[in-house]
Formats: C-alpha cells, structure tokens, sequence
C-alpha cells in the first residue's frame, strides 16, 4: 500500500476516483435498467432480475454496515502514516462496502445473465472497484478481499431469486 501510494499519478488519481464513485451510479443504474428494460419489453423475468440484483446488492450492503460496527478497523492513513490517502473515507475500514455492493451486483448480474459479454465486464468492473480502493490509500487489501467475498457471497446465496 505505501508503495502504490508513492507511484500515484495524477492520471491514474483521476481514473481510479472515477472507477470508485461509479460504484453509485452501476450499483442504482444496472437493477433500475433491468427494470425499466422489463416494464418496456414486458419481459417478466427481466423485472424479477432487477429485484434479484438489487436484493442481493442491498442486503450485502447491509452485512458489510453491520461488519464494520462491530469490527471498527481504523483506516490505513489513520492507522499508518506512511500511507496517504487521496481524500479522507468516512466510517471504517473492514470490509470494503464499495467492494461489497460491487462484487454482489457483478456476481447477480452474472448468474442472471450468464453469458461471457456480461460476466467479463461485471467482475473486470468490480475487480477495478477493489483494486481503486486500495490505491487511494482507504483500504487494506484484506479489507477489499473480504468484501469481495461478502459481495459474491450474498448473491450467490440469494440466487434462488433469479429468473
């Protein structure tokens, strides 16, 4: 971690914080496309997927929420300071809610949508979502590996929901 700190670039800054606040947008947009897509096309099982993918997204936000309160992991930049972080991340560290939602939203969409045209994006997205996390100095690669697993976890737990 200090050594990704010490090889930032301005370029790479940009592009990781716009890959890190995507997570707002993909893990809203994706379920809320699915949905509309399904209204429109009155495609049954489209609708029920976008229930499914934003279940499994909510619900392992709400691990991720109820980890941290009993765990309370000090940032990197709190706990180290020879790591510095690009902006100040609220909360705490352990586990990663951007990697969480992200990983449940890409692994849900995946085992709605089993193809490799969405699978390839979903995780290659998500991975990105992790990787940016860790580069901007406000998680600890087990922070991001754990949620992760939680994202992956809850969807794949609630894939009984899918169409």
């Amino acid at each position: 971690m200090i050594d990704l700190a010490k090889s930032r670039t301005p370029q790479q800054t940009d592009a990781m914080l716009f890959i890190t606040h995507s997570i707002h947008y993909v893990d809203v947009g994706v379920p809320a496309g699915l949905l509309i897509g399904g209204v429109i096309s009155d495609n049954k099982a489209m609708r029920q997927n976008s229930f499914y993918v934003a279940s499994s997204t909510a619900i392992s936000y709400g691990v991720t929420l109820l980890l941290k309160h009993f765990v309370k992991r000090q940032r990197p930049f709190i706990k180290n300071v020879n790591i510095s972080a690009v902006y100040r991340a609220g909360s705490t560290s352990f586990p990663s809610g951007h990697t969480s939602t992200a990983f449940a939203t890409a692994t849900s969409l995946s085992i709605a949508y089993p193809k490799w045209y969405v699978i390839a994006p979903s995780y290659l997205w998500a991975g990105a979502i992790g990787y940016s996390r860790m580069y901007l100095g406000v998680h600890y690669p087990t922070d991001v590996a754990t949620g992760a697993v939680i994202g992956a976890g809850t969807a794949a737990a609630f894939s009984f929901m899918k169409k």
